[in-house]
């Protein structure tokens, strides 16, 4: 088994697609109507529509529904990130960065659905 993507359903793909966009610096691509990727290194974020979601699965999917996930993204330096976030107004930032007890440095910010997207940074080791 291979994990191969996160999948976000929204009713606005485009304001997420954008976020998404803008917050990585990762272009999308857009495979069909109502339906993108953005291919990481490690896991592609699939962005799709309610209306592709509710056609398919029956409303098996409700957006802006979780609580219990978040998007974890690793990166070098989460000041930076914080600045960029900042400059181009991108989120809510939830969680300034901090040090956990693990030894991450992490920042928690809501995406236009209000998901938490975790950008965090590993100690050297």
């Amino acid at each position: 088994m291979k994990f191969a993507s996160i999948r976000v359903v929204t009713p606005d793909v485009e304001a997420l697609k954008g976020f998404y966009a803008a917050l990585t610096g990762v272009a999308p691509t857009d495979l069909a109507p109502g339906f993108c990727e953005i291919r990481l290194d490690g896991c592609t974020l699939a962005i799709s529509s309610e209306a592709i979601i509710n056609a398919v699965n029956g409303g098996a999917i409700v957006p802006g529904a979780n609580r219990s996930a978040m998007i974890e993204l690793q990166v070098d330096d989460v000041e930076a990130v914080q600045a960029k976030v900042a400059d181009l107004a991108l989120g809510e930032i939830v969680q300034p960065p901090t040090t956990m007890p693990w030894g991450n440095v992490s920042m928690l910010l809501r995406d236009p659905d209000g998901a938490i997207v975790n950008i965090f940074s590993r100690p050297a080791r």
